[in-house]
Formats: C-alpha cells, structure tokens, sequence
C-alpha cells in the first residue's frame, strides 16, 4: 500500500460521484424490470468486462479461498439486493443513510463477535447513529413500514460482508472478488426469474412491481439505464478500491460520506426529488457516527 492522502480522497470523491450518480437510475429501472431480472442483466454486462480487465494483466480472476470469496459475496449480494431494492419504493438519501449504517454494524459484530475494545467515543458514536436512523425513519410520520427498514438490512448484511473482506478476503485479488459478487448476483436474479416464471404472480404496474415482476423485454431506455450501471458500477467500485489501495483506510473511509452530497445532489437535479429537514439532520447523525468510528478505529 502507498500512502497518498490526496490521490485517496480524489478517488474516493470520484467513486462516490458516480455512484451517486447512477444509483439514481434504479427508480427509473424499476418502473420497468424487476430487481431480479436487473441484478441480472448488470452481471451479464459486467462480468464480460472484467475478463477483459484480466485479459490485460489488471488482476486475477483466481481466487485463493474459494469459500471465503462465496461467504464474502453472499453476504455482500444480499446486502446489495436490500439497498437496490428499497430504491424502487424511497428517495435515494434515505436508502443511502441506511446502507451506510454499515460501520455502525462493523463495530457492534467487532464487539460481541471478536471482543474487540472499544472507546467511549466509538460507543458514544453508535448511540448517535442510531438516533439517526430514527430520525430519517421518521417514526412520528406515521407511515413506518418494513419497506422503511429495507436499507438498514441492507447496512447490517453490508457489514458483515466488510468484516468478512477484512478477516478472509485480505489477500484475494480485487478482480476476483469483483467477478464473484456479480457471478453471485446474476445466479440470484435468475434463480429468482425462474421462481417467479412458475409462480406467475400478479405483478402491480411501475415501481410497486420491482420485486414481483418476471423476465420482460426492456424497453430502450432501461437497457441504456442498465448498461450505465453495470459500467458505472465497475467504474465507481474500482476508483472506490484505487482509493483504498492509496491510503489509510480510516481516513478514506470519510470521504465515503461524501455520496450523501452526490446521491440527494443528482436526485434533485434529475426528478426534482428534496429532502425533509428532518431526513437531513438524521443523515447528518449518521454521517457524523461513521465518521467518528472510522477515524478512531
């Protein structure tokens, strides 16, 4: 690992600006295709791309631990079907301030699961990333739902898929990685496809039957959307990883945050789309914990 403080921060800042950008694209995709037949399409795009990056000699697509690789990518796939999923039914900054509940959940699974000790701070840290997910759930509303909690599933099975790179996947090679979790992900969208082709449900109109809705053809602008994604995806991820090859994680880590700008940013240019006061101090909360415990861990 180098350690260039600025280059990290650039990459990380580009990472989250197109992904924040793109993740956008999913309540329009969803309008269209199902989140299965989507998180299938994107690796039947994707995957072909990596194997040329490995072509020319930009990593292995051979994995050291094949059981580590599929514990780590299983974790993060479902993690990753949270998050997408609550797209299609919530605006982005809050689907985003669940996701990134993530290193709330990395510390607790530290604690109980490893023992490891903790500080005042970090303890305090959780306390206040938790009322933030309060706040921007906004149970005073009166409209709570387990759609509302889809994200923060999301953040907790995104943890443990982030312990689980730290703790098994140190050594393997970030191509190979890359190829399992969308190999892991296209399996799940076509197991999901062929389920839902036996089943036949009454799938609702728009975006009510992204998680209903069974193998269609696109229209022209959901494939535009999806091929986006699936480059954008690979794109934003590997500037993520350049980031974190380029300093120290603690430190790259709040540059991460920076999504809550690009994603809420996007969303409003794009569909008009704002954001409660009361959404924004939560995010803040949130913001403000994780950068906390990564700066002390």
């Amino acid at each position: 690992m180098t350690h260039q403080p600025r280059q990290a921060a650039i990459f990380m800042v580009i990472a989250m600006f197109i992904i924040g950008l793109i993740d956008n694209y999913v309540a329009l995709i969803a309008r269209d295709i199902s989140l299965w037949q989507f998180q299938f399409l994107r690796a039947c795009m994707a995957l072909p791309l990596l194997v040329l990056v490995a072509v020319f000699g930009f990593g292995s697509l051979r994995p050291l631990r094949l059981w580590a690789i599929l514990l780590r990518n299983g974790l993060i796939a479902v993690g990753m079907l949270f998050y997408f999923g609550a797209l299609a039914f919530m605006p982005i900054a809050e689907a985003l301030a669940g996701l990134f509940t993530a290193p709330i959940f990395v510390l607790l699974i530290s604690i109980f699961a490893f023992g490891e000790k903790v500080g005042l701070l970090r303890i305090l840290a959780v306390l206040v990333g938790f009322v933030g997910i309060i706040v921007v759930l906004g149970p005073g509303q009166g409209n709570l739902s387990i759609v509302n909690f889809l994200p923060v599933f999301g953040g907790l099975f995104y943890a443990m898929g982030s312990v689980a790179t730290q703790r098994l996947c140190a050594q393997e090679s970030t191509i190979a990685m890359l190829a399992g979790l969308f190999s892991l992900q296209g399996l799940i969208g076509l197991s999901a496809l062929v389920i839902l082709a036996l089943w036949a449900p009454d799938a609702p109109q728009g975006a009510e039957g992204f998680l209903l809705r069974g193998m269609i053809w696109p229209g022209t602008l959901t494939w535009v959307l999806i091929v986006v994604q699936a480059v954008g995806s690979l794109i934003g991820v590997g500037f993520l990883i350049r980031a974190y090859q380029s300093g120290e994680p603690s430190f790259v880590a709040v540059f991460e945050y920076s999504v809550f700008i690009f994603g809420p940013l996007f969303a409003y240019l794009l569909f008009g789309q704002g954001i409660a006061a009361q959404q924004m101090i939560g995010i803040a909360m949130i913001a403000a914990a994780g950068s906390l415990i990564a700066l002390r861990s």
